[in-house]
């Protein structure tokens, strides 16, 4: 039994379909049956009914999914066991908000490649919280309070939002105003939530769930966005609206506990933590 068969074992067993685990494992759907393939044939089992709908685990896939966690949580300690031996060479993976990232945190990144030369950086934009645990990455910035308890969740930075439009929306009667809003697929966000509120059924001219979007839209004189105030600032004929404006967002380090031993992702760590203590993201 192989610990690569396994691996796609878990993952079709979280993906419930094929192309779901190909998509998320970035290979080829055939790939994905040859593992489960494999698998079944060192076991002399049937780990999954091949369904119209999905795949779904057989009873004997389900008595042997405890086994296969616990293997997968071996492997992975074992990896960031070794991730602490290694000097500060290698990569470094971080994740952050697309926006935080290509905004703030590239344009400051060259101090850190002239510091430190032998590491090379992963940069990973995306809004979902990455697995860490997993090893999608050694560390992420995330806005809003983790619910991930295993993980180190370092406050470090406030970020501030405001509503932004160009000229002509800037005099507008509070009737006839127009928004560039968030989607329904972030029903839980909490500046959708605020910003919903406060547009008391004034027309949302557009919808999104990118926040580049907005930020364009607002830029071609859509309506009104709300805006970190780090992003408003890259575009001067954004101009802010004298308004109320949603509670400050808290940004978070986060790492795994094994993975802070490793000096190459401490030397990350220690650099982001200091970096944001010289920026003013909370005023606009």
């Amino acid at each position: 039994m192989q610990w690569d068969d396994v691996r796609y074992f878990l993952e079709v067993t979280r993906q419930g379909s094929l192309s779901g685990s190909a998509r998320a494992m970035g290979v080829e759907h055939s790939t994905v049956a040859r593992h489960i393939v494999s698998l079944e044939a060192s076991l002399k089992l049937r780990l999954f009914d091949r369904l119209p709908r999905g795949w779904q685990l057989t009873q004997e896939g389900q008595s042997m999914l405890p086994q296969a966690l616990a293997i997968e949580t071996s492997v992975l300690a074992l990896k960031r066991l070794a991730t602490t031996q290694q000097a500060l060479s290698g990569q470094v993976r971080l994740s952050a908000p697309p926006q935080l990232l290509s905004m703030v945190l590239l344009p400051r990144l060259f101090a850190f490649r002239q510091q430190f030369p032998d590491l090379d950086l992963v940069l990973l934009g995306e809004r979902r919280i990455s697995n860490l645990e997993q090893g999608e990455a050694d560390l992420a910035l995330r806005l809003g309070e983790p619910q991930t308890p295993d993980l180190i969740a370092k406050p470090i930075a406030q970020i501030a939002y405001g509503l932004y439009a160009i000229q002509q929306w800037q005099n507008t009667d509070f009737k006839a105003q127009q928004f560039i809003g968030f989607d329904d697929s972030m029903p839980s966000l909490g500046l959708k939530h605020w910003m919903d509120e406060f547009i008391a059924g004034r027309r949302q001219i557009i919808r999104s769930n990118d926040m580049a979007a907005q930020f364009q839209a607002a830029r071609d004189g859509w309506g009104i966005a709300l805006l970190p105030h780090f992003l408003a600032q890259q575009a001067p004929e954004l101009l802010p609206l004298d308004a109320a404006a949603p509670p400050r967002r808290t940004l978070y380090l986060l790492m795994h506990p094994d993975v802070r031993k490793a000096e190459r992702v401490r030397a990350l760590a220690d650099y982001l933590v200091s970096l944001f203590k010289t920026l003013d993201l909370h005023r606009g």
